[in-house]
């Protein structure tokens, strides 16, 4: 196709191999997919090895990529499996992998360094410096966080030496990508593990009420709300802004989906390629038809996402979590003894015979099928159902004949074909353009000599004719030479045998043209023998260190009090001057009592935040940082080389590859929480033997932070602004169950969500010191004073039980813990791991 202007790869989901030839047939340059393990999308139909080494033959032999998702979180026990599937996956000749762990980022950088490596969404890169690093290590794009204002895409894409992709079309996560842990706190399914059981979906009330002296909910009370589902999302859709999106240096723009079915694939992808393909001819206008066919397809309700500057109810599609497909009516009279409602139609579309409709009211929904088209008389539908209220809205939901994928042109590779004979031997040459831009070539040898002809000879034109047929293969015959000698036969099977010969051989070596080499890829074998053989070694046991997370001057006063040795303090962010007084007279705080103090910086780090905390950092006297993302961590290093790190919760360590990763640049790392104690001990016994070792953290006691979006919930469910009164008024979501999960707005306008119960380990403490854990962590913020004193105190007598006291010492200090928690305690993961 003859193009006048760039546009970026189109980059389609597949979830099963019936999407995956519907999504290529619709015009995919590329196609994401999954194994049966490992992949973020454990739900989806995914791929086993078989199926996966077909689709690979399949799409390279129509020209059109793979990349296989290996972007779960890996555990220490499944490094040797994920090493040996990396390997394979490159022997295979996948074209990148999707990678959201560092761990596996380190397997694959050292293991096998040809293989291509892209940043999957859930590695959460959102900012310049992210986006850096990734390319410092070598990954060749970022997939970046679907959060990101078109600006800040810009700004990445044009200054960073990495391919840049986002997401155009399908769901959206509540909070950011690789950041969530509701699903996992709350039933053990780990949106980390690709097995999210979507708790953002659910119905929630938002309820208000004071505090007490420890933080806690005092007279909650139900805030009415513009609907009940309150992070529940719209489903983007960029398709209106792609003239504008192209002319950014984006390297693909992606479609989410590998849980839609195949008929959702070939729609969404048809529209896109025929909007890129007409972008590239400078002829294209939004096509509201095409918009109408997306959202009878699947739709919550479209939104052009944060990248187009949407905010609240643009955002969120509140009122329901489901599909919502198009409104095409109002009732105006229900008639119950002719059971027809009357029905005023909205803007053209009419449902006809076979078609799904859905009326909602307040009183509920009530679905139907159209036996047959309705009837319109005056300007009004007469529609046959079961009772429905006057004024339900009627949605058209699916529809019966609905515009499919529109095939593109079938599209052929092309050979140059060169025929010859030796001694009466017919041998066939061919070449063709393989990966890259290479060459590809092939030769076969006829099974039999042709013989000179008794009668008729066979002619020139007939031996062409039969040597062109390439029907049901992906080539073409370009040109053919023959060097034909004249006067020979031979049947016309053994000419068509010859040229399936030809055929498939180039089949196979094109397949094999997207392999390493065998030597190659015996060495990478080599390199992941010698890596499974490493001992493991014993931790050395010391006494631990208690650390607090603190939000205030009267908390971190509190956890000092308490005897506490390290301080994470996360002032809510206002300006240079503001913060930079805050850190000060906290530094001189902890300096009288011999308390190390770490400023924490907040989850997210976008642009305008990272250069306000560079600027505190340069003129600070602080010399430690907290940092929860590896883009955080360039910029702190950038701003002050000599600065100290420790590493928060937001980089998911989940195994030693990680802390392999991480250990030149962090002083101390936090595992995760979604690690059970004998995976922590794992992980632990694999680092003992590190030079430069970080030391070993984990959170013990405080409501886990699970989620952390861009949506302001209180303010936006209410429908206007909301001011905090710090620790003066608690609010929180509730669900069905009864629960309810503490959240705050931070200075930047996030909204965090904790968990519902408090996690506490106290009576864990012997297991925590025979593992080698390094420090306690207690999570403080949003709490007062009292709780972080007199939990410290809790923590520091139950670190002398755990190593001689009695066990009900222990009993009793988890019993005043729980007396202090909020929403009672749990030992979460730490116990009862997570469901797989």
């Amino acid at each position: 196709m003859k193009r006048s202007r760039d546009v970026p790869e189109l980059l389609a989901p597949a979830g099963s191999p019936d999407a995956l030839a519907v999504a290529i047939e619709a015009g995919a340059d590329a196609v994401y997919l999954g194994g049966k393990r490992f992949g973020a999308r454990r739900y989806a139909g995914n791929f086993d090895r078989n199926e996966l080494e077909d689709a690979l033959s399949y799409a390279h032999l129509r020209g059109v990529k793979v990349y296989v998702t290996v972007n779960t979180l890996i555990l220490e026990k499944e490094v040797p499996q994920v090493t040996e599937y990396l390997i394979w996956l490159y022997d295979l000749g996948v074209d990148a992998v999707l990678v959201q762990d560092l761990g596996v980022v380190s397997l694959a950088r050292d293991l096998v360094p040809g293989l291509n490596l892209h940043a999957s969404t859930q590695m959460t890169v959102h900012n310049r410096e992210g986006a850096a690093w990734a390319a410092g290590l070598g990954l060749k794009r970022a997939v970046l966080a679907r959060e990101l204002t078109f600006a800040e895409v810009e700004d990445i894409a044009r200054s960073v030496p990495i391919g840049v992709e986002i997401f155009v079309h399908g769901a959206l996560c509540y909070c950011y990508s690789g950041q969530c842990l509701l699903s996992s706190s709350i039933g053990g399914r780990s949106g980390n593990r690709g097995m999210c059981a979507q708790p953002c979906r659910k119905p929630y009330d938002l309820v208000r009420g004071g505090v007490d002296l420890y933080g806690r909910p005092l007279g909650l009370e139900k805030v009415p709300t513009h609907g009940d589902y309150l992070m529940s999302t719209r489903d983007l859709a960029l398709y209106p802004h792609l003239d504008r999106i192209v002319d950014v240096p984006i390297e693909a723009v992606k479609i989410e989906g590998r849980m839609r079915s195949p008929r959702y694939t070939a729609v969404v992808v048809s529209i896109y390629r025929k909007a890129l393909d007409a972008i590239s001819r400078d002829d294209w206008e939004p096509s509201e038809e095409d918009m109408r066919d997306l959202a009878l397809v699947f739709n919550r309700g479209f939104t052009p996402g944060y990248l187009m500057g949407a905010r609240g109810d643009k955002i969120m599609g509140r009122k329901m979590p489901g599909n919502r497909g198009i409104l095409v009516g109002t009732v105006v009279s229900y008639d119950p003894i002719r059971g027809e409602a009357l029905t005023k139609p909205v803007g053209d579309l009419l449902p006809r015979q076979g078609d799904g409709l859905v009326f909602r009211s307040p009183g509920g929904e009530e679905g139907m099928v159209m036996r047959s088209s309705p009837r319109v008389h005056d300007g009004l539908m007469r529609l046959r159902v079961r009772g429905v209220e006057k004024g339900a809205q009627v949605w058209l939901t699916s529809v019966r004949t609905a515009k499919g994928a529109a095939s593109r042109p079938e599209q052929f590779i092309p050979l140059e074909v060169r025929m010859t004979w030796d001694d009466g031997w017919p041998v066939l040459e061919g070449k063709m353009t393989g990966p890259h831009g290479g060459t590809v070539e092939v030769r076969v040898r006829g099974r039999s000599r042709m013989v000179p002809a008794r009668n008729r000879p066979l002619s020139r034109e007939e031996i062409e004719t039969h040597i062109r047929k390439t029907g049901g293969t992906p080539f073409a015959v370009r040109t053919l030479v023959m060097e034909y000698p004249g006067g020979l036969f031979a049947p016309l099977s053994e000419l068509n045998r010859l040229r399936r010969d030809l055929l498939e051989e180039a089949e196979a070596k094109l397949i094999a043209a997207y392999r390493p080499s065998s030597k190659t890829a015996k060495a990478d074998r080599g390199r992941w023998e010698r890596s499974v053989r490493e001992r493991y070694a014993r931790p050395i046991s010391s006494p631990p260190t208690i650390s607090v997370y603190v939000h205030s001057l009267e908390t971190l006063r509190g956890a000092v009090d308490g005897g506490c040795q390290r301080i994470y303090f996360e002032p809510t962010w206002m300006d240079h001057r503001e913060v930079h007084d805050l850190i000060e007279e906290a530094m001189d705080i902890c300096r009288l009592r011999g308390v190390e103090l770490i400023w924490k910086w907040p989850r997210i780090t976008r642009r305008r935040r990272l250069d306000l905390a560079s600027e505190v950092l340069r003129s600070s006297r602080i010399d430690e940082v907290m940092v929860e993302g590896t883009g955080a961590a360039q910029a702190a290093r950038s701003a002050r080389p000599d600065i100290r790190l420790s590493g928060g919760l937001g980089l998911n360590v989940w195994n030693s590859q990680t802390v392999r990763m991480l250990a030149p640049a962090f002083d101390m790392l936090t595992l995760s929480p979604e690690l059970s104690g004998e995976e922590m001990a794992d992980l632990i016994k694999r680092t003992c033997s590190l030079e430069d070792r970080p030391r070993m953290e984990v959170i013990v006691q405080g409501n886990l932070e699970t989620c952390i979006t861009e949506d302001r919930l209180v303010g936006a469910a209410l429908g206007g602004p909301v001011t905090e009164e710090a620790g003066e008024v608690f609010w929180g979501i509730r669900d069905a169950t009864g629960r309810t999960f503490p959240l705050w707005q931070d200075g930047d306008g996030r909204t965090r969500i904790l968990n519902s119960v408090e996690t506490s380990l106290v009576n864990h403490l012997p297991r925590l010191l025979q593992i080698g854990i390094d420090s306690l962590a207690i999570d403080a913020r949003r709490r007062t004073e009292r709780y972080a004193r007199e939990m410290t105190a809790i923590y520091r007598e139950a670190t002398l039980a755990a190593k001689g006291g009695e066990k009900k010492d222990l009993e009793r200090l988890r019993e005043e813990a729980r007396s202090r928690s909020l929403g009672g305690i749990t030992a979460g993961a730490f116990v009862r791991g997570r469901k797989e």
